[in-house]
């Protein structure tokens, strides 16, 4: 058994489904703690240009949005994910085109089932993700999302700040969207980041809090329905959750 070890990029993914597609029993992952197979043996994959655009070439003949679909997959927060999209390409390969509606194929369900699980989290966030105002100006936004879906959201900030400055910063993947209201980088950032706050956000964060103890009825606590509305693992940088 052959296990390909991506280092978690598409290009990289593609690259490795060159072999991959049809080399039946192989694992591909970019996960490095895990238990290797008895008898396995692993190959370190170098993404190589010529072999991943033949890979998109192929799909893109056969279902043009398959590629975007397989790039909604690789972006989820799990260890199958690169299994997940090469059990999928391999169904578009097979079909010889589109399989998208072959929900019976429980490849396909899957692949269906992670890709909603990513788009469904960016959707969300747009009206989650939480900003403070710094004290230089700048908006800053930090988020810790399941699935790697910064670039998803960041048009969507793009256009609703058009000329405010702002962060957006993925605690968990240590990478952010700087905007200094023309121009959008991505960069990397330190395991942590102190941002100092301006007065009115240390003022409003205030406010906010004594607004959610005002309101909270200590003896009839409605936690569960709070959850309903918003899942836990968005709290994590709510004022009043704090």
């Amino acid at each position: 058994m052959n296990i390909y070890l991506t280092d978690g990029t598409e290009g990289c993914f593609y690259t490795a489904a060159f072999s991959a597609c049809t080399d039946r029993g192989c694992i591909v992952t970019s996960a490095r703690t895990f238990q290797l197979p008895l008898g396995a043996q692993t190959v370190e994959v170098v993404e190589d240009e010529e072999k991943r655009e033949r890979v998109r070439r192929k799909l893109r003949a056969l279902d043009p949005p398959c590629l975007r679909e397989i790039g909604l997959i690789l972006r989820r927060g799990c260890q199958t994910r690169e299994m997940t999209a090469l059990a999928y390409l391999r169904r578009i390969v097979k079909a010889g085109g589109p399989v998208r509606d072959r929900l019976s194929d429980p490849a396909v369900l899957e692949a269906t089932t992670e890709l909603r699980k990513v788009t469904g989290e960016a959707h969300n966030f747009t009206g989650f993700l939480r900003f403070m105002e710094g004290a230089n100006g700048v908006y800053y936004g930090p988020f810790a999302p399941d699935n790697d879906i910064l670039e998803l959201i960041l048009p969507h900030f793009l256009k609703r700040f058009a000329v405010q400055p702002f962060v957006i910063h993925d605690t968990a993947r240590r990478k952010a969207a700087l905007y200094n209201g023309k121009d959008c980088i991505l960069t990397r950032t330190e395991e942590k980041v102190s941002v100092a706050l301006s007065d009115y956000e240390d003022s409003f964060q205030q406010l906010w809090k004594e607004y959610y103890n005002s309101v909270n009825i200590a003896q009839r606590p409605h936690e569960r329905q709070m959850r309903g509305y918003m899942p836990v693992r968005y709290w994590k940088y709510m004022p009043e959750k704090q």
